[in-house]
């Protein structure tokens, strides 16, 4: 398979707002390879990438005004591999999630050869034109590989973001597909580039890799990467956010589904943006067992339980990173609800208060205004409007309190303590809003369970970014 080094490709994505007549506020694409200067420490300089992988990202012009940008990804396994995939639970699931799905289940999560990926259009809602679209995608991508016919089907995940509602251009997508595949290459500029293609209203690249071992083998070291996309329209609930990750540890395929949901529900699935659920939600893990070693067979082993911990870490790192690039994000906010009698509970109060507007704005407005977070609090649970009043039992309000935990270490700041106000020292609280990173702790006093979401404020640039998005 011929390999090239990828050329250093501009990064231009996010546009920024820019006066003009009529005073409507627009935006405008910065430099070309401009990433915000706060961003730069998240991008990976070097990495450490799973064996048997090969990767590129390249430009075929999805979308017209996109003259160079790379938008078309492509992982290949060199030998066909296990893998799977969590995807939106959305309704309006777009063409590649149902092709993708349909596709690992006919497979039972084997033999499967790679991932290809457009960004710049979404491919949702387009009928049976873009159904037929997404199967050609993956067809495309198989026709790549000398491999005998199986009796099968398809061996390629296929996934796409963008504007929802637009045909792909998919001439241009199937003709761009064999010099991707010449492209491939495994060195740190062939993921990057890649991590680069997939993204859309980001700002900047999110790729991460790093090494682990397992028990059965501990001389053998073992290499996990992957890269994500997504700024907006972030609220998974993966029974526009996309994400590949590889492994060279060698797992049966019945258990990689398990090992993927399980990782999804503590990372991906307890993010929130702007708490839109997109159309077009997959994450997918393929593991092709070329560093060698015992493969994982039993939910019961040692080594299922080490790997378990390592992907939901990794897992958990990535989809952090999703966040931090937020639409116009100044925040990166940690939500911790504990004390609470459910992890059920726990998570539908933190998902309450992650996607609350005032509370966002406030954040973003660096105002310590507490009583907002109570209110989402306290409605979290209730019961829909035309329906009976239900009872609550996991919110008791005289046990409920709530603190700012600051990123510098220093003392939290309490601001309601068992249902009864603190006198709030607005001076400290307005030094812990200045900070990028805040926690927002909520104990119940009613349990022992507990559960984490990570969010962003919502800022001015979101409501531009967002009102300009097809211009």
């Amino acid at each position: 398979m011929a390999l090239r080094s990828l050329p250093t490709t501009a990064f231009a994505r996010l546009k920024r707002p820019s006066a003009s007549m009529g005073g409507v506020r627009r935006y405008s694409p910065p430099p070309q390879g401009a990433i915000p200067a706060a961003k730069q420490k998240y991008v990976p300089t070097s990495g450490t990438y799973p064996k048997g992988f090969l990767i590129s990202g390249s430009h075929v012009g999805v979308k017209p005004t996109n003259k160079s940008t790379p938008d078309l990804a492509f992982l290949a396994s060199e030998t066909p591999c296990a893998a799977a995939a969590v995807f939106t639970k959305n309704k309006f699931q777009a063409a590649p999630v149902t092709v993708s799905r349909e596709m690992l289940k006919r497979r039972n999560n084997s033999g499967v050869r790679s991932v290809i990926v457009n960004s710049g259009c979404a491919n949702a809602v387009t009928g049976k034109g873009g159904m037929e679209d997404a199967e050609k995608m993956g067809e495309e991508a198989d026709k790549c590989f000398d491999q005998t016919n199986d009796g099968k089907g398809g061996s390629s995940i296929v996934m796409s973001t963008g504007v929802i509602g637009q045909r792909l251009p998919i001439r241009k997508i199937l003709q761009g597909i064999p010099a991707a595949f010449d492209a491939l290459g495994s060195s740190h500029d062939h993921w990057l580039t890649a991590a680069q293609a997939i993204c859309t209203t980001d700002t900047f690249p999110k790729l991460i890799s790093r090494t682990f071992s397992l028990p059965s083998s501990p001389s053998i070291e073992y290499k996990i990467a992957g890269m994500t996309k997504g700024a907006g329209m972030i609220h998974p609930n993966m029974a526009t956010l996309l994400g590949m990750i590889a492994t060279d540890a060698a797992i049966t395929p019945a258990l990689l589904p398990t090992l993927l949901t399980n990782a999804v529900n503590k990372s991906f699935n307890s993010i929130s943006i702007d708490g839109d659920t997109s159309t077009n939600d997959t994450v997918a893990v393929l593991a092709n067992g070329a560093a060698g070693g015992k493969e994982i067979t039993s939910e019961s082993s040692q080594d299922y339980i080490v790997f378990q911990k390592a992907l939901t870490e990794f897992a958990t790192d990535l989809a952090k990173l999703v966040v931090r690039d937020g639409e116009g994000a100044t925040k990166f906010v940690t939500i911790r609800v504990t004390e609470s009698p459910s992890e059920v509970g726990a998570r539908k109060i933190a998902s309450t208060i992650a996607r609350s507007p005032l509370v966002k704005t406030a954040l973003y407005g660096k105002d310590a205004n507490w009583g907002r977070i109570l209110c989402a609090t306290g409605y979290s649970q209730i019961s829909e409007p035309g329906q009976a009043i239900n009872e609550v039992p996991d919110i008791i309000p005289e046990k409920t309190s709530v603190s700012f935990i600051p990123s510098d270490g220093s003392p939290e700041l309490k601001l309601l303590v068992n249902g009864e106000p603190e006198t709030v020292d607005e001076v400290r609280a307005a030094e812990i809003l200045e900070h990028e990173d805040l926690e927002i702790l909520v104990r119940l006093g009613g349990g022992e369970q507990e559960a984490v979401y990570w969010t962003c404020d919502y800022s001015h640039e979101y409501i531009t970014i967002n009102g300009d998005y097809r211009t």
